[in-house]
């Protein structure tokens, strides 16, 4: 009996602790932009692996009295990458195909979120 109870109380342990152990999902991959600098300048970044499901903040357009939008996204993730123009994941959107090609200048960025 005292095998039994030794073996379920493992077993119980052993799930809860994989259960806890799990990672939040995350869109593996890359999601490229470009945004001008304080020099003027064009630059480019890079989030790797970002959360998905969570609105992202572009973190050098995130202000839009204090900065220019970010531009030519490339979502080179597993996932959708949905770009929006204002922060908090509001404003104009479009959608950008998992590990698709980069988009113009012309297409503004100040957050965005990844789906399945």
């Amino acid at each position: 009996m005292r095998l039994r109870h030794s073996l379920a109380a493992a077993c119980g342990a052993l799930a809860l602790t994989a259960t806890l152990a799990t990672p939040a999902h995350a869109a593996t991959g890359d999601f490229g932009y470009r945004f001008v600098g304080l020099d003027g300048y064009p630059q480019t970044v890079a989030l790797h692996d970002p959360a998905s499901g969570e609105c992202v903040a572009i973190p050098e357009a995130a202000d839009p009295g204090a900065s220019a939008p970010a531009f030519a996204p490339h979502n080179d993730t597993d996932e959708y990458a949905v770009v929006f123009t204002e922060p908090d994941c509001t404003g104009d959107s479009w959608t950008l195909r998992p590990h698709g090609r980069p988009a113009t200048d012309r297409l503004k960025l100040r957050s965005v979120v990844f789906l399945r």
